[in-house]
């Protein structure tokens, strides 16, 4: 039997092992550092170092709800349960995992509280080579090693803050957060705050600060202002580019303006980090672009191996879904890749494509509503069904509507419409 490797067992782990699973002639073997499954979704009230004196790996904050309607959410062969919101707590979303491992019967082939130290090519610079992949038993301190055939890479990438470098930062007298490190707003009662970004998690968060805060300044360089009514205490300033010289509270801001603050929330990202690939694995990061993947997914000199959620501003679970089958049908060759040229070549034409476009580098792997015909393509490539398309109607529609009405498009309740590709509010 074929040995598929897969690291993680959060969403695309999960999504990963249920489909090899499912496919003749290929054996899973699967590794999860922590104890339970759901990666991300798995809240922790630690902050800093989990029990092994690891590094946390979720970002969730105590409150959060999704941002997108579960009804677009779900795998596309498990659905989300009926009723209730349609923007639901983040506890909801485990257990949807946890449902979904169940009901596949994957939590028996899960290796729990083991940790990938290191993959290796077997055969460095050949396109057929296996892979050497050399695994810890955290309860026991016991390393390991195998040889897998493929490998699919789902340890995620919103576990490592990104900070950007502002000029005099240390001489700053408040408090510094990353929100990877954010789980609840009391701590900022009464202050003044500064969060840095304003994407999904920072506008959230901003908002929720507001219920305790003074004061927030939401500090981003967005083309133009969120239109959007927002709360009478939060004000959209530009960037943040440094700490006043002289000063130990006032920030100067990109247009030249400043503001004072006490609190300072880093909303700005995560990098992509695989510390447990070699060198010999060829992969870099380049300008927060992971190379040289072929279609955001496939390693382009060694196709045996694929990473899985790279991109972002994406319905994440049927993202993965049409990642993974589409990777397995190349495993199997169902369908044959493109000479390594070829791919590498795409990669290339991808790049050149965000650079004419005025796009900054840093967002090859941003997909927004590029989303839909890239998982069109893929599916179509690999010979499966696409997903309905009510999905994408509903998610742009999501979109539209959080860009106006931040503070109330959550309390919206959606059906899905599948039948004539549509959907409507319940509520």
């Amino acid at each position: 039997m074929q040995k598929v490797a897969i690291i993680g067992a959060g969403a695309a782990g999960l999504c990963a092992l249920r489909h090899v699973l499912n496919t003749p002639g290929l054996t899973p073997i699967i590794w999860e550092k922590s104890n339970v499954v759901g990666g991300t979704w798995v809240y922790s009230d630690q902050i800093d170092k989990d029990d092994y004196g690891l590094p946390v790996h979720s970002s969730m904050y105590k409150s959060l709800k999704t941002n997108l309607p579960k009804e677009v959410m779900a795998f596309p062969d498990f659905p989300f349960k009926a009723g209730n919101d349609s923007f639901i707590h983040h506890t909801e979303v485990r257990s949807y995992l946890d449902e979904y491992a169940e009901h596949y019967h994957l939590m028996e082939h899960i290796k729990f509280e083991h940790q990938v130290e290191r993959v290796n090519p077997v055969t460095p610079g050949s396109s057929t080579t296996e892979w050497e992949i050399s695994v810890k038993d955290l309860k026991t301190d016991v390393c390991t090693t195998i040889i897998c055939q493929d490998i699919i890479v789902a340890n995620g990438h919103y576990s490592v803050p990104k900070t950007p470098s502002l000029r005099n930062i240390e001489q700053f007298s408040g408090t510094m957060q990353h929100s990877h490190q954010y789980r609840e707003p009391d701590q900022y009662k009464g202050k003044r705050v500064a969060v840095l970004g304003a994407a999904a998690s920072g506008l959230d968060i901003a908002l929720e600060l507001t219920t305790f805060a003074e004061k927030v300044f939401l500090c981003h360089n967005l083309p133009v202002t969120i239109p959007s009514e927002l709360p009478s205490n939060l004000l959209q300033v530009s960037g943040i580019t440094a700490l006043k010289d002289g000063t130990k509270d006032v920030f100067v801001l990109k247009d030249g303006s400043e503001i004072q603050a006490n609190a300072l929330l880093y909303c700005t990202g995560y990098e992509f980090t695989f510390p447990f690939l070699s060198e010999e694995c060829g992969v870099h990061v380049v300008e927060q672009q992971v190379r040289p993947l072929y279609r955001h997914l496939i390693h382009c000199n060694y196709p045996s191996m694929a990473f899985i959620g790279i991109p972002f501003q994406i319905c994440p679970f049927p993202f993965f879904d049409v990642q993974v089958r589409f990777f397995l049908a190349s495993v199997t060759a169902t369908i044959k890749l493109p000479s390594t040229e070829l791919m590498l070549e795409h990669t290339r034409q991808s790049r050149q494509k965000v650079q004419d476009s005025g796009t900054a580098p840093r967002h090859l792997h941003r997909m927004g509503s590029l989303q839909w015909p890239h998982l069109e393509d893929l599916a179509d490539d690999a010979l499966i069904e696409r997903l309905e398309p009510a999905i994408g109607i509903l998610y742009e529609h999501v979109y539209r509507d959080r860009e106006e009405r931040v503070m109330e498009y959550k309390k919206k309740r959606y059906q899905m419409l599948l039948e004539i590709n549509s959907f409507k509010e319940i509520c």
